[in-house]
C-alpha cells in the first residue's frame, strides 16, 4: 500500500466524538498531499467554524497518523471553502445518524 492509501486507511480510526462517525465518512477530509520527504498535509474541516471538537479532531488526527512508519511531519490544515455541508457524508454517515 503507498503512502497516501495508507494515511486514507488511518483517517477512518479518527472519530468525531460528539457525532461518533469518522472523519472520511462525515465528508471532512478535503485532501491529503506529500512532499517529497514524506511529510504530510491534511487539508480538512469541521462541521462548523466553531465546533468544539476541533482540538479532540485535529489531534486525533495528528496523533493516529505518527503511527505510520515512514512518514514524517504531519500538519493538519483546516480550511472552510468550500463550508462543509451534510451532503459530504457518506451514505454510511447518513444511515448511522438518520436511518434512511
Amino acid at each position: 500500500m503507498d503512502l497516501e492509501n495508507e494515511i486514507q486507511t488511518a483517517l477512518y480510526d479518527v472519530i468525531d466524538p460528539e457525532l461518533g462517525i469518522n472523519i472520511v465518512d462525515l465528508g471532512l477530509v478535503y485532501g491529503i498531499s506529500l512532499d517529497e520527504e514524506n511529510n504530510a498535509l491534511i487539508a480538512m474541516t469541521l462541521t462548523t467554524p466553531g465546533c468544539p471538537m476541533h482540538d479532540s479532531i485535529t489531534k486525533g488526527v495528528e496523533h493516529r497518523l505518527k503511527s505510520i512508519e515512514g512518514l514524517g511531519v504531519i500538519k493538519v490544515n483546516l480550511v472552510w471553502e468550500p463550508a462543509w455541508t451534510p451532503e459530504n457524508m457518506s451514505e454510511k454517515a447518513m444511515q448511522i445518524l438518520w436511518g434512511n
